[in-house]
């Protein structure tokens, strides 16, 4: 079973928001083990400013901070609840199967 890739668009430890949005992105994800592969965009790296461009080029605009990209998806803009969270990856991975 192929598992999703979801980043967290994180401008850094300062960032109260982005430190939320990963909180919650960490409770969830031990739920789903293999199946989901979490990874930070820190925008203070080399690889993380990348990436962060890369994304906003798919957008057309500047990728929101802090976000949640699934498969290089904008899904969330603002820090989802857990359950919300949860349902979206569900989604996502059955969509993959």
């Amino acid at each position: 079973m192929k598992s999703i890739h979801l980043e967290i668009v994180y401008e850094g430890d300062h960032c109260i928001p982005c430190v939320y949005m990963a909180k919650v992105v960490e409770s969830v994800a031990k739920d789903f083990g293999d199946l989901l592969h979490v990874e930070k965009v820190v925008l203070k790296r080399k690889e993380g400013a990348k990436r962060f461009y890369e994304l906003s080029c798919s957008l057309g605009r500047p990728a929101p901070i802090p976000s949640i990209f699934i498969e290089g998806e904008l899904v969330f803009d603002q820090t989802p609840g857990q359950e919300e969270l949860k349902a979206c990856l569900e989604r996502f991975i059955s969509d993959a199967e």
